[in-house]
């Protein structure tokens, strides 16, 4: 899923602790970070959140139970 936005950012994360499966996100530049990773989801969505170029990334479940912990937090780009 296309997204531009993540709210409630301490939610999405303790979401993500309940994940089962991988969940990636994936820059335009193709910049995989696996979000099971503390210190990806530390450095990496740092990164993301504070540079004002990217403006929008994918979030990629592979367990799609997985992404019905984590949907109420993101903020699809709208087609």
């Amino acid at each position: 899923m296309r997204v531009k936005n993540i709210q409630n950012v301490d939610g999405f994360f303790r979401s993500l602790d309940q994940c089962q499966g991988r969940v990636e996100l994936i820059t335009d530049e193709k910049d995989v970070l696996n979000l099971a990773s503390k210190l990806t989801r530390f450095v990496g969505l740092t990164e993301i959140f504070s540079n004002p170029a990217i403006d929008s990334y994918e979030i990629v479940c592979y367990n799609p139970e997985d992404y019905q912990k984590i949907k109420e937090f993101l903020i699809p780009v709208e087609s």
